[in-house]
């Protein structure tokens, strides 16, 4: 098993940051054109702790390594489970997600917690993202260590794209919505 982790601070309330959070996957985000359905298969407000639940499939286009699919075959199409936790007390969302497609050959789960800072300002959230990504290839250790060597390296860069398109995101959202609370609010001028 390998573990890729990274954690950075968003310039950004933790409000803006858990309501951007349901938008990351927009149309206007040209980090993420390969996710192409985000299905919502429940959602629930636990009504002692108003911990919001949520499960959701995201469906992906994005092509497997060639290597990959020349051994295993398949095709472009990829599903990924996530149910995610937003508690509003303690101003926390955990996002957990595992592949489902693949899961026989590479089981990648992931972890995404977004929280208030406390080393900054309050208006900065920080996010940790932490990914255990284990190969699935029999008693081959060698072969083992290489997927997973590569599987660690492209969610490495997957996650600086994802990263550089939630900050758009974050940003798109604070121009539109927060321009609208100024205006539902009466603050902003006519």
């Amino acid at each position: 098993m390998k573990v890729f982790s990274s954690l950075c601070t968003f310039d950004y309330s933790w409000e803006e940051v858990s309501t951007a959070n349901w938008r990351k996957y927009c149309p206007w985000n040209d980090k993420s054109t390969h996710v192409v359905a985000v299905d919502t298969i429940s959602r629930t407000v636990d009504s002692e702790t108003g911990i919001l639940r949520t499960e959701r499939l995201i469906t992906c286009d994005q092509s497997a390594p060639q290597w990959v699919s020349a051994l295993f075959g398949g095709g472009a199409t990829s599903h990924v489970y996530e149910v995610s936790y937003v508690d509003p007390n303690s101003k926390k969302v955990t996002m957990c997600s595992s592949n489902l497609t693949w899961s026989n050959v590479l089981k990648v789960q992931e972890t995404v917690i977004y929280q208030p800072s406390s080393l900054t300002p309050t208006h900065t959230t920080s996010f940790h993202q932490e990914a255990k990504i284990t190969a699935l290839c029999g008693g081959w250790q060698k072969i083992k260590n290489k997927v997973e060597e590569a599987s660690v390296e492209r969610f490495s860069q997957n996650a600086k794209r994802g990263k550089e398109g939630f900050e758009a995101v974050l940003e798109m959202s604070r121009r539109v919505f927060g321009e609208q609370r100024e205006r539902d609010t009466g603050k902003l001028a006519s």
